[in-house]
């Protein structure tokens, strides 16, 4: 996602394949834990990465991949859904710059959503706490205050998100510019 040529070698055998998209799930991303008031430990090459790839990514996947997506012949338009994050939300999450990232990328959800209007619709999912390997590789003791902190009293799974998704593709065809989170009540606690 951060590498363009890469990017529109991908919409070129898009176009050769199928002629045309129907969906696009901006969903790579990256981050890495830094304390919050940690300012130092957030160093220039980390906050660098984490916005070209949560950020110019997903919009340069949109950019990229316009064209074929106005060809769409789906029912509703074509679909963009950018997965983000509660963090957005919330400001708490892995590092500050992760937080921010996930939040201009709702921003563009709705830029783009008005742009874009009415052949292609945007979308955001914003999931809480995901129970990926990821998170699985954290201490057991912080998972389950986290879990604590889950008025659902458990994680995201996967195919909870996948669920979101699937609606807003297939049921939601009257919705764009907004984010569906999927994060069990999370902001609640």
């Amino acid at each position: 996602m951060t590498d363009s040529a890469a990017v529109k070698a991908l919409a070129s055998e898009i176009c050769a394949h199928y002629g045309r998209c129907d969906v696009l799930v901006n969903c790579a991303g990256t981050t890495r834990f830094v304390a919050h008031n940690d300012l130092d430990g957030l160093d220039d090459h980390l906050i660098d990465l984490i916005l070209a790839t949560n950020v110019r990514g997903p919009f340069a996947m949109v950019r990229a991949l316009r064209p074929l997506l106005d060809k769409s012949t789906q029912a509703g338009g074509a679909v963009v859904v950018n997965i983000t994050s509660i963090a957005a939300l919330t400001a708490m999450g892995s590092n500050i710059m992760y937080c921010a990232s996930k939040a201009a990328l709702e921003n563009i959800t709705k830029s783009l959503a008005r742009a874009l209007a009415p052949r292609i619709r945007v979308v955001s999912v914003a999931p809480g706490l995901a129970d990926t390997d990821f998170i699985k590789s954290m201490d057991q003791r912080w998972r389950d205050e986290q879990l604590e902190r889950t008025p659902l009293k458990r994680l995201a799974a996967p195919d909870d998100i996948a669920a979101a998704i699937i609606a807003i593709v297939k049921h939601l065809k009257y919705t764009t510019g907004t984010i569906i989170a999927v994060d069990g009540g999370r902001p609640l606690s």
